[in-house]
């Protein structure tokens, strides 16, 4: 940390600790939902996120192209928050049994509200810190979220099987105001954070404008950005095959909905412990050591090797360690050093592009994800096929990684050179 950064680092932790602790207070009630749904519907679960996730994907765009950030990002949190007002209502209705239909709508609106939600965080920060910033500061702002992560986790596992599922909703709906509150704190600094080259884009405080459905069309007019797409195109699918296992797992070792919970919320727990430490003491040596390229691809040769090993001896033990490192890995070095890819294109990309990766093209490797494992179980195999289809896409994955930590230098070197010759000008 450099003088100057301290109190942006501190709204920042605030933002993303509020964020996460409200999502993993929801999270295993969802997982537990989904499962009580029949694991046999999961696929039709996710194809509805999907759905919704486009729904959503334009009307934010329009928000994004008309109001300034200080406007459109607490409309964002603030809708969710009513919708979870909604929700706590419904379950409060219809009592401790619950509604099979209430819990289905529940899963997918999360679904979407998880990514959405973290991705306007994500173009947040990445319009607030520069590329070189991003390098040093991304992982220690992603431990303020596993923070978050933890607390909520554990509120959940201690509180599940007494208190009703609706009070855990209206505190989730508190801390998104309190998500509200740290983003105006923060925005009001990233003046004296970025000082990004001249490139023709609006400034931090007004609207960004352009087309509402500037996100799709500029993602796949881009090599850059479809690739970027691409590499949360296969982070999504395996991560969906890993998911349905452990579903698997739970329903058949608990048998009541209240342990299925507590089970859920002690795994996320276990993989935020084990982040938290990644994330304080190795992830910023990692990047400064190897670069961001190499550092994108330590998760796909990792998933390799899990599912290299899954091939080999599939059994349930062997899922859950992979999915605990895996995850883990992810939130640790994975996501926070991917989100500094974004530092190097226009303000725009930043947030309409950005969103629609993060929300449209990761559901949609959900359900590549999900009807492949659909297919695989239909045809007869288990675990291994699973597995051995994973290992390929997860060389493409490394491949993929590595291509894009060399064009983000490319492109932080260009901008670079840009600024240098506009201070130039400037001088003379």
């Amino acid at each position: 940390m450099r003088p100057g950064e301290g109190p942006a680092l501190a709204w920042s932790w605030a933002y993303i600790f509020s964020i996460l602790a409200a999502y993993y207070v929801l999270r295993p009630i969802r997982d537990q939902m989904g499962v009580a749904g029949g694991i046999e519907n999961l696929p039709w679960l996710f194809t509805g996120t999907l759905a919704g996730m486009l729904a959503l994907n334009v009307p934010f765009a329009w928000l994004v192209k008309t109001l300034p950030r200080a406007r459109f990002v607490p409309l964002t949190y603030r809708f969710f928050a009513a919708n979870i007002l909604v929700f706590a209502a419904a379950l409060y209705i219809a009592g401790p049994e619950g509604n099979i239909w209430i819990g289905r709508a529940f899963f997918i609106w999360l679904s979407i509200f998880n990514l959405f939600v973290v991705s306007v965080f994500w173009a947040t920060i990445v319009d607030v810190f520069s590329a070189e910033q991003g390098k040093r500061l991304f992982a220690f702002i992603a431990a303020g979220a596993t923070l978050g992560a933890i607390t909520g986790s554990a509120t959940t596992a201690i509180l599940a099987r007494d208190a009703p599922t609706w009070a855990l909703l209206l505190g989730a709906a508190v801390l998104l105001e309190v998500a509200v509150f740290s983003m105006r704190g923060l925005a009001q600094m990233s003046g004296q954070l970025r000082q990004a080259p001249h490139t023709g884009d609006a400034p931090a405080a007004g609207a960004i404008g352009g087309s509402a459905f500037a996100g799709i069309t500029r993602t796949l007019r881009s090599p850059y950005l479809l690739n970027i797409s691409l590499f949360l195109l296969l982070f999504s699918i395996t991560s969906t095959f890993l998911y349905f296992e452990q579903a698997g797992i739970a329903k058949r070792s608990f048998s009541d909905r209240g342990s299925q919970t507590a089970f859920f919320a002690s795994v996320d727990l276990l993989v935020n412990i084990l982040t938290l430490g990644v994330q304080f003491f190795l992830t910023g040596r990692i990047v400064r050591r190897i670069g961001l390229g190499p550092t994108l691809a330590l998760l796909p040769a990792a998933s390799i090797l899990g599912f290299a090993a899954l091939a080999v001896s599939p059994t349930i033990a062997a899922i859950a360690v992979f999915q605990v490192l895996r995850r883990a890995g992810n939130f640790a070095i994975a996501r926070p050093i991917r989100e500094v890819l974004f530092t190097v294109v226009p303000r725009e990309d930043r947030y309409k592009a950005k969103n629609f990766i993060d929300t449209v093209v990761y559901r949609v490797g959900d359900q590549l994800g999900a009807w492949s494992f659909a297919g695989i179980a239909a045809l007869g195999f288990g675990s291994t096929a699973v597995a051995v289809t994973a290992v390929p896409l997860s060389v493409a994955w490394l491949l993929n990684g590595l291509w894009l930590g060399r064009r983000q230098l490319e492109r932080q070197m260009h901008q670079d050179r840009i600024a240098q010759n506009q201070d130039l000008t400037d001088r003379v």
